[in-house]
């Protein structure tokens, strides 16, 4: 006691122990600033390379060259205020709606394929018509899986070691959700969804050899669905050698590359890309990081990874402290969030680079596409949210 007094006058400051200052209201929690800085930067990004990429073809297909600018200034806003409102929602009520969530992703699936709802664009269902504006299922399926594998995982952590409850239930439930998808059909969703869920099963405890077993089995199906489907196996053959046939499949990757070859390091400049006149496809969509590479070089595509593995990284801290505050299920959703926005990420470039086969998966966050940027700030939120929640245990407050 002596001591302390001692202490306390040579200090002259008051004796407050660490609980005392954080019951105090000292040093109050914010927003996680990497994890929303990078998403942020991101953003600003796309709505830059969106216009760049999409000026000379809307102004050939609508006469308005501003006219996915607009549109997707519109998806930003209203993702902003959907970013506002989950931010602000409990980790809790997501763990309770997950089922719900799951069940109403599903029943979108359904609508999607029926006539009369779901819009026929490409050769591919995949979009519900709602005015002015089109809602792609798939996108917010792949949002609400992750928030239901997360709850099981909690719900079920006792028994996740046997094969019955820890691989093959969610095995089933993802095999419905792939079936419907490869309705549409949307292949590159499927295999996000996989690879997420499985990553997140590996992570919440399951048998190793149970986990080889079912990626094992999602190999075989992947390879069973690509040669039985003829455009499936024309891409993955053209992606092995775009070169062969540039102008017939291999000519969006042919042309994706040449749009990274002549942007070098540094680019040719903003707006100068070439590729993006009539040449790229997709260019504001899901080739968009090409445009990028062409005019801001090597350098911008570099910063873009940067910033993805800087939300991957913030995700996976996020899920740890979580778990030391003891929100498992807070963890878990961090964890499969992560997954998510890492996974897609990393198809969508490796696509653009030539690494992997052409698919149907934008860029999140950057990509045009009001649902994407929609479920991708819905994630962020998410995380944010979790991050909070779990700074805020720690501080002694709930």
């Amino acid at each position: 006691m002596i001591l302390s007094g001692t202490a306390h006058v040579r200090t002259g400051r008051p004796c407050l122990s660490e609980a005392g200052m954080r019951s105090a209201g000292h040093a109050r929690p914010q927003w996680d600033p990497w994890l929303l800085g990078g998403a942020l930067a991101l953003m600003l990004l796309g709505v830059i390379m969106v216009h760049s990429a999409s000026v000379a073809y809307a102004q050939r297909v609508t006469g308005n060259s501003i006219y996915y600018l607009t549109r997707h200034l519109g998806h930003v806003l209203l993702g902003l205020l959907l970013l506002g409102a989950v931010m602000h929602t409990r980790v809790r009520w997501w763990e309770k709606a997950g089922p719900y969530l799951l069940l109403l992703g599903i029943g979108l699936l359904v609508a999607v394929l029926l006539p009369g709802i779901g819009g026929h664009v490409n050769g591919s269902s995949r979009w519900i018509r709602l005015g002015i504006v089109n809602l792609q299922p798939s996108e917010f399926v792949k949002l609400f899986m992750v928030v239901y594998v997360a709850g099981y995982l909690v719900r079920k952590q006792e028994e996740l070691r046997n094969f019955t409850q820890g691989i093959l239930m969610v095995s089933v439930v993802v095999a419905v959700v792939g079936m419907l998808l490869l309705q549409e059909p949307d292949l590159g969703t499927v295999v996000v969804i996989c690879l997420a869920v499985l990553v997140m099963l590996f992570l919440g405890g399951v048998r190793f050899w149970h986990f080889l077993l079912v990626v094992a089995a999602g190999i075989g199906g992947m390879v069973l669905l690509t040669l039985i489907a003829p455009y499936r196996l024309e891409r993955v053959t053209s992606f092995l050698d775009p070169w062969a046939d540039p102008f017939g499949g291999g000519f969006q990757l042919t042309q994706a590359l040449i749009a990274f070859g002549r942007g070098a390091w540094l680019g040719v400049g903003l707006g100068g890309s070439v590729q993006k006149l009539a040449y790229l496809p997709a260019a504001h969509t899901d080739f968009v990081l090409a445009v990028a590479a062409e005019e801001l070089g090597l350098v911008a595509v570099l910063a873009v990874i940067a910033l993805f593995g800087i939300i991957v990284v913030r995700a996976f801290a996020i899920a740890r402290r979580a778990e030391a505050a003891g929100m498992i299920y807070g963890a878990r959703l961090a964890q499969g969030l992560g997954l998510l926005i890492g996974m897609q990420a990393m198809i969508n470039m490796g696509v653009n680079m030539g690494a992997l086969p052409t698919k149907g998966l934008t860029l999140p966050f950057v990509s045009y596409g009001g649902s994407s940027l929609l479920a991708s700030c819905v994630a962020l939120a998410l995380l944010l949210r979790v991050e909070r929640e779990a700074r805020a245990r720690a501080w002694g407050r709930s």
